[in-house]
């Protein structure tokens, strides 16, 4: 599902977006998504059956708009250094702007205990999200810090980590230390 979702549907996946954001996939109900909408338990079944299905829409259309944000990853005109420094923006405003971890977080650390199909899902934003930016590092070759040339993952698995130590210790200069040192190593 993609942003076409309009209506009801549309407010039905805000509201389990957030809640899942703040407190797992487990914290959501029908029932209390349905109270959030101000609908019927039974509407939100009618857009979504199950839960599963509702789960895998969430992080579909989640990790659609925050691919679509990061913007071309294969820009001529810029460097790999702004092309990071977009993606360390976006998890800080999905982040510590919004006051919630980054959904696929969350859900990337209960990927075991979740249905397949949204666990399928959280995989796909992964591996999209690593491709975009094994891309945007294409032309930082040469750029090396003290621990060698900056790959894909440790840019992700180094934000993913901060956002979770800024929100949770309340300090968000954390993020920013990280920030900083990304982009340093690619300078």
């Amino acid at each position: 599902m993609t942003d076409e979702i309009r209506g009801k549907a549309a407010e039905i996946l805000d509201a389990a977006e957030r809640r899942i954001r703040c407190g797992g996939f487990d914290s959501v109900s029908f029932r209390d998504l349905a109270a959030d909408v101000g609908i019927k338990s039974a509407s939100v079944h009618y857009h979504f059956p199950q839960k599963a299905n509702l789960g895998e829409a969430v992080v579909e259309r989640y990790g659609e708009r925050f691919i679509a944000a990061l913007g071309d990853p294969d820009d001529p005109k810029e460097s790999a250094k702004t092309r990071i420094k977009r993606l360390c923006e976006a998890y800080r405003i999905s982040t510590l702007d919004q006051g919630m971890i980054c959904l696929c977080s969350v859900l990337g650390s209960a990927t075991l205990e979740l249905p397949p199909q949204v666990s399928r899902a959280v995989v796909r934003f992964f591996h999209r999200l690593m491709e975009w930016t094994d891309r945007a590092l294409e032309d930082a070759d040469g750029v090396t810090s003290a621990l060698g040339p900056p790959s894909a993952g440790h840019i992700i698995a180094s934000l993913q980590g901060t956002v979770i130590l800024a929100l949770t210790l309340e300090k968000p200069s954390l993020f920013a230390e990280t920030q900083e040192r990304l982009l340093r190593d690619l300078a």
